[in-house]
């Protein structure tokens, strides 16, 4: 693999680097166009204006926020590529696509497909057939039982936990902890253990 941009310096973008880091590719630059310094870990932090300078690396987006992540994807014309830290376990049956990273002591089980631009965080476990849509974002130490369904753009807290055969619509936000016992609708904010709507995001 070539070495790569990461777009985004932030504290997100250095636990993305890291991932990086831990497979021996090499980020060249860090793109922000609302940079507080000049480098970020070392690694110089320059503009979309100069990213023709990278033209020959693959790039990620490295912004926590999934609404701006999609955003980003759209406007950016360039090769994105997938992250997988070392230590994470992926099984050879699952499918990964472009733009996502996977962090360390994660697991992905078998026929689990995870759509672009996705976060599967620290020590998050994905089981069996599940199928994770594009720019959602699975926090650390969240447990996806087998055969569940998340939509695009959907945020699962640190810590939660989502029964098998549950759909989970798009743009939902599952709070830290919370039991998912049932489906969710599209943009519902869910707390508690067992879950409950408490409100439903704008779309």
């Amino acid at each position: 693999m070539s070495n790569i941009c990461l777009f985004g310096a932030s504290g997100h973008g250095k636990v993305v680097k890291d991932v990086a880091t831990s497979t021996n590719i090499v980020v060249e630059a860090f793109v922000d166009d609302y940079p507080k310094s000049e480098f970020l870990h070392e690694i110089p932090v320059v503009t979309s204006a100069e990213m023709a300078t990278y033209a020959g690396n693959k790039f990620l987006i490295s912004i926590g926020n999934n609404k701006i992540r999609k955003v980003i994807s759209q406007k950016l014309k360039t090769d994105f590529t997938t992250l997988i830290h070392k230590t994470a376990i992926i099984s050879p049956s699952a499918t990964i696509e472009e733009g996502t990273v996977v962090m360390n002591g994660t697991n992905i089980n078998a026929d689990a497909t995870i759509g672009k631009h996705v976060i599967i965080n620290t020590a998050a476990v994905i089981e069996h057939d599940c199928n994770i849509g594009d720019f959602a974002h699975i926090s650390p130490n969240a447990t996806i039982t087998g055969n569940v369904s998340i939509g695009e753009g959907s945020h699962i807290g640190a810590g939660a936990i989502v029964i098998p055969n549950i759909k989970i619509g798009k743009w939902a936000t599952i709070g830290a902890g919370a039991v998912i016992i049932k489906d969710i609708p599209d943009y519902a904010v869910v707390v508690g253990n067992p879950g409950i709507i408490k409100k439903y995001n704008k779309e």
